[in-house]
């Protein structure tokens, strides 16, 4: 089981992708849903960033607030995502890393979508359940490269964190994603993973009207 240093596994793999797009946006205000141990919310946090992180497991969430004790900026909420309110806050980048399929599908896109900013990203790495044959083709071809990532990082799977099998299949995900998000990219990650990212459009310049 990790400690509250650095470590690396099929998750945090994807991490580097999701701090390239918070740098690239400015992102000032991010929302972390199921943070875990906090790590990502450590590498998201710099100055002028604020990030919060939501984790509904008690003794998980405090790994979080010891892990990130003396980064400033920073704020754990023991909650799960269903009941979380965030008040008026409105976040810049709002990331879900090997959480969404803890949660129900619809209802959390939604409310993820509700606490954009105009302009604000989305960004998940999800976990799919195999249902076809070419999930299973998909994920046999993978394997070699797997073992090889995992061997080369010195991969930690086990960091003392709930887990749970995903119900939803990629093209159950992709479907009700497409509806809730237009828009979405989704494509497949290599450690068992799929990448999601939708960005919520800016409201059009009202055009103005004169009269004469």
């Amino acid at each position: 089981m990790a400690g509250v240093g650095d470590y690396w596994n099929h998750n945090t793999a994807y991490h580097r992708w999701i701090v390239s797009v918070a740098n690239r946006t400015n992102a000032t205000a991010v929302l972390d849903v199921g943070c875990g141990d906090g790590l990502l919310m450590q590498r998201l946090a710099r100055a002028g960033t604020s990030v919060w992180g939501i984790e509904p497991d008690a003794r998980t969430a405090q790994r979080a607030r010891a892990r990130l004790q003396d980064v400033p900026h920073t704020h754990v909420a023991e909650s799960d995502f269903a009941s979380y309110d965030p008040g008026d806050q409105l976040f810049d980048l709002i990331t879900v890393v090997a959480t969404l399929h803890h949660m129900d599908l619809q209802s959390s896109l939604a409310k993820a979508k509700s606490l954009l900013r105009p302009g604000g990203t989305l960004m998940i790495v999800g976990l799919a359940r195999n249902g076809s044959a070419v999930d299973w083709l998909l994920a046999g071809l993978s394997l070699p490269l797997v073992c090889l990532g995992s061997s080369l990082h010195g991969e930690i799977r086990d960091i003392g964190v709930p887990v749970a099998e995903p119900v939803e299949t990629m093209d159950e995900i992709r479907a009700l994603a497409g509806k809730l998000l237009p828009g979405v990219r989704i494509r497949r990650g290599l450690y068992y993973r799929y990448l999601l990212s939708w960005t919520r459009p800016a409201p059009r310049a009202e055009r103005s009207w004169s009269i004469r």
